[in-house]
Order: structure tokens, then C-alpha cells, then sequence
């Protein structure tokens, strides 16, 4: 049994509701009850102390693989085996891979683990023998080695902070769509923040990005509590006070316990972080935020400018669709329509967003190589003979010539909606006969958008067919012209499809 002196010292009751961590590992009970009797009131920076037991070595070990939030452990030497203790030391630090726990061990046996051997061989901050720690040199190697735990917590804390910071860059820059990227950097921003729960257990993970939509916030992204909730149930009349100040002033503010980071690209876009502070962000925080949000600036700036290239090739794309249709005296609203019809498909077939984007951009495209057919069969008012149906099928082949020379992605995409959007499922159709999934998911998403759009629209060979007439025949060739799966998908999402076109 330990033999602690009488003297003790007067110690301030803790003042915070959090607590230093710590675990006694021994075999004797008797250790427990007078480790904990002697540290009842222990206090440290205004923390008190939370005492966790375990009485053997491997009972330990399975706590400190679920619990890393542990600052001390008191660990004797001698329990199921003579060196239980130094396994446990040693297994702490290799295969747990806790390098800032400090561990104090103790022995009532010196002779069994000489502690200048110890002290050489093991990763240990203190050794101590039971008869030596009075009750003020334990309060003493207590103070220390929270001391040291703290000291090396807050380095680790930065180690990770700018290792996040440095991941959190590299992500948000890789970004290049402004709902993307506001989504990206809040979850980095969430993960920011949590860094270490060992030093305070407060997470800053409630926040919203808002953008000024005229004279309105508009939400572009949650997290935490905000998740899932209405607008006007996250922008409350603070929050809005408080983006009205930031905007007003130009400027990031910390007020009224929320932060609010505030961001203006060259043409004048404004986005806006709101994060719920939980109480006043320490130091740390700041400092991380500061550098990363320095980085969001200029991310920022590089998608809006990447947004802007985008949007003018997507209007130049759709240009040249509509000059094909306007050439061909069809509206321009057909390129509209098949795109809209598209992106729906697309989505609803579970293509990843870049290619749900890539195609809702490059399906104007499909008929670019009508610009090299003949006025007197591309406006031919009448049914096209054998001759002339074969000049036409050839737009497919000029499309795929005119945009597959390109190193740009969304006209390599392009080349193939222009290439095989005629091609049919059962291997019927042209330019290359291609069957099945031979052809790309593409062309087989715009065959049906492309078909359905011009039976119910007047061309200038036909009148618009009836919308009962069109779908059935959509069902007649499915499995024929069309993949079984899309047409299925085409009903499923009529609704949506009908809505989504009806004004155009």
C-alpha cells in the first residue's frame, strides 16, 4: 500500500465544469481508493480532476483504445506479470500511438524495474515508488505532468490544424462550382474547428453559407444545427443584422457569439460564413481561421472567374445549337428542351454530377453537323429520299468531326452526344450500327430526349404528334430504339420532365 504523508496543500475549487482526465492502473484497490481520497479536491487552471480505474494491464489497454482524452495515467509495474506496467507503457506508445499521454509509473517492487533502465528503454514522463509519493509530491508530479500534457496537446492541436488547413486548401481549390465549393469549405471549416476535444470540449460546428441574392440572403449550404431547416428559421433577425453589418462594412466581424466571414469577388459577388461561436473562439481558432479563410478569398475569386468562362462557353454552346435549329427553321427552344430533358435523365440515372454537368452543356450540341447539310434537304418540305436521308445521316459523323479534335472536356462530351445520339438499342441504327451499352450513356440519355421533343413539336415535314400518341410510342421501342432502363426512368420522372419544359 501506498503511504502518503499528512500534509497536505489547500487547493482552489475548479470554477469549470470540464475536468482533466486521468486513469490509475493497479491491481491493489486499496492504490484506487487513496489515489482518489488524497485528489478529491485536486485542481489545476481552475480544471478539476476526473479519475478513471482500471486493475490490470490489459483492462487499460482496451480503455485507452476507446479513450484518448486521458492526460495522466499512474501506472504500477507489477500486476499480472512482474513487467504488466512496461508492456502497458510500451503498447501505449507503439500500438495505441498516444504520444502526448503522460505516464507516471509506480512500483512498489524498484528491485523488479530499476528506473534508470526504465527511464532509458521506456517512453515514460516520471517513476516514482509508492513509499516516496506523499500526498504533496503527488499533487506535485500531477502539476507536472498536466503541465507538460497541456503544453503538448496545443502543439499537437497546431499540427493538425495546419495539416487540415493545408488539406482544406487543396480541396477548396480543386472546386470549381460555387455551390460545390461553399459546401466544401464549410465542411472543412466544421472540421477546422473540431480539431481536438482533449483541451475543451466545445464544438463550433453550427454554420450556414448565405449569398446576396439583390437585396435578399439566400442559403447555399448548413451544418449542424442549422441542417435541414427552413430559411427563415436559420436567418433569424440577428443573423440577418449581423450579415447586414458585414456587408455594410466590407469586412469579416465576431459579435453578439456568432462569427460572420464576409467575401466579395472582383465582379461584385458577395458570399457569406455564419458560424455560431458556442462562446468566444480562443486563440487557436483564430488563428486557423484567419489563415484558412485567406485562402477561401482567393479560392473564391478563382470560381467566380471559372464560373464566368464557364457560363460564357455554355451560352456560346447553346448559341450554336439554336443557329443549327434556327437554320433548320425548327425553334431554338428545342436545344432548351433536350437539355432540360437531359439533365433530368441523367440525374435520375445516377450519373456523378461532373457528367450530369458535362452533358447538360454539350447536349445543345447534338445536331451541330446539320451547318454542313444542304439547304435543299435540311428544309425539305416533304418526306426525304433514299439519297437525301443518306446525306443527312451524315450530320452525325460531321458533329463528331468538328468537336472531337478538341482537348476541351465538355466538347469531347459533345462529340459524343453528336455522334451516337442516333444510334438504337437493338443495333439498328447509324452512323455505326453500335448495340446496347456499346453506346455511351450519352447518346443513349439524348436519343431519348431528342425523339421525344421533336414528336411533339411541329416540324416542317410534320405536324406535332399528340402527347398520348408520343409516349406510346416511346413504350413501342423501348428495348428497340431505346435502353428499357431510360424509358422506364422517362415515366417514372414525366412530372418533373413536363414541368420542367412547359414554357419553353
Amino acid at each position: 500500500m501506498m503511504n502518503f504523508a499528512k500534509k497536505t496543500e489547500k487547493i482552489e475549487e475548479s470554477l469549470s465544469e470540464e475536468k482533466w482526465r486521468m486513469l490509475i492502473v493497479d491491481d491493489e484497490p486499496g492504490v484506487h481508493n487513496t489515489t482518489k481520497s488524497v485528489l478529491r479536491k485536486f485542481t489545476f487552471e481552475n480544471k478539476g480532476l476526473e479519475i478513471l480505474s482500471a486493475y490490470s494491464g490489459e483492462e487499460a489497454i482496451e480503455l485507452l483504445k476507446k479513450d484518448n482524452d486521458i492526460a495522466v495515467v499512474l501506472l504500477d509495474v507489477v500486476m499480472e506479470t512482474d513487467d504488466a506496467g512496461l508492456i502497458v507503457a510500451k503498447r501505449i506508445r507503439d500500438e495505441i500511438g498516444n504520444k502526448i499521454i503522460r505516464i507516471v509509473l509506480r512500483t512498489g517492487q524498484p528491485g523488479t524495474a530499476p528506473e534508470k533502465d526504465v527511464i532509458l528503454n521506456y517512453d515514460i514522463n516520471d517513476y516514482k515508488e509508492k513509499t516516496e509519493l506523499t500526498s504533496l509530491k503527488l499533487f506535485t508530479t500531477m502539476v507536472a505532468s498536466l503541465r507538460s500534457y497541456k503544453d503538448l496537446a496545443v502543439i499537437e492541436q497546431n499540427k493538425i490544424g495546419l495539416e487540415k488547413i493545408i488539406g482544406a486548401s487543396k480541396s477548396i481549390f480543386k472546386l470549381n462550382s460555387l455551390i460545390l465549393f461553399v459546401e466544401g469549405v464549410l465542411t472543412q471549416i466544421v472540421s477546422l474547428l473540431d480539431l481536438s476535444e482533449n483541451l475543451r470540449k466545445i464544438k463550433s460546428s453550427d454554420a450556414f453559407f448565405a449569398s446576396l441574392d439583390g437585396n435578399k440572403f439566400k442559403l447555399l449550404a448548413t451544418a449542424g444545427k442549422f441542417k435541414d431547416k427552413d430559411d427563415y428559421k436559420i436567418i433569424t433577425p440577428k443573423a440577418l443584422g449581423l450579415l447586414d453589418e458585414a456587408y455594410v462594412n466590407k469586412e469579416n466581424i465576431e459579435k453578439d457569439g456568432a462569427f460572420v466571414g464576409f467575401f466579395q469577388s472582383k465582379d461584385d459577388k458577395c458570399i457569406f460564413l455564419y458560424l455560431e461561436e458556442h462562446g468566444k473562439l480562443n486563440e487557436h481558432d483564430r488563428k486557423f481561421l484567419k489563415i484558412f479563410l485567406n485562402n477561401v478569398s482567393v479560392a473564391f475569386e478563382n470560381v467566380c472567374l471559372n464560373d464566368e468562362v464557364i457560363d460564357t462557353q455554355k451560352e456560346m454552346i447553346e448559341k450554336l445549337g439554336e443557329l443549327v435549329e434556327t437554320r433548320s427553321k425548327e425553334t431554338a427552344n428545342h436545344v432548351k428542351r433536350v437539355t432540360k430533358i437531359s439533365n433530368i435523365l441523367a440525374r435520375v440515372s445516377g450519373l456523378d454530377d461532373t457528367d450530369i454537368k458535362n452533358l447538360t452543356m454539350a447536349s445543345p450540341m447534338h445536331d451541330i453537323g446539320k451547318i454542313a447539310i444542304p439547304d435543299d434537304i435540311l428544309l425539305k418540305n416533304g418526306k426525304l429520299t433514299e439519297e437525301e436521308y443518306a446525306v443527312m445521316k451524315k450530320h452525325s459523323e460531321i458533329g463528331w468531326e468538328i468537336l472531337s479534335a478538341s482537348n476541351r472536356e465538355i466538347l469531347k462530351v459533345a462529340s459524343i452526344v453528336a455522334h451516337e445520339h442516333h444510334e438504337k438499342w437493338d443495333g439498328s441504327g447509324y452512323p455505326r450500327g453500335l448495340k446496347a451499352e456499346e453506346i455511351h450513356i450519352f447518346g443513349r440519355i439524348t436519343a431519348v430526349a431528342d425523339v421525344f421533343d421533336a414528336l411533339t413539336q411541329k416540324r416542317v415535314y410534320k405536324e406535332a404528334w399528340p402527347l398520348e400518341k408520343a409516349l406510346a410510342l416511346l413504350k413501342e421501342e423501348k428495348g428497340k430504339h431505346f435502353e428499357p432502363k431510360l424509358i422506364d426512368l422517362f415515366f417514372e420522372n414525366l412530372d418533373e420532365i413536363q414541368e420542367s419544359i412547359k414554357d419553353l
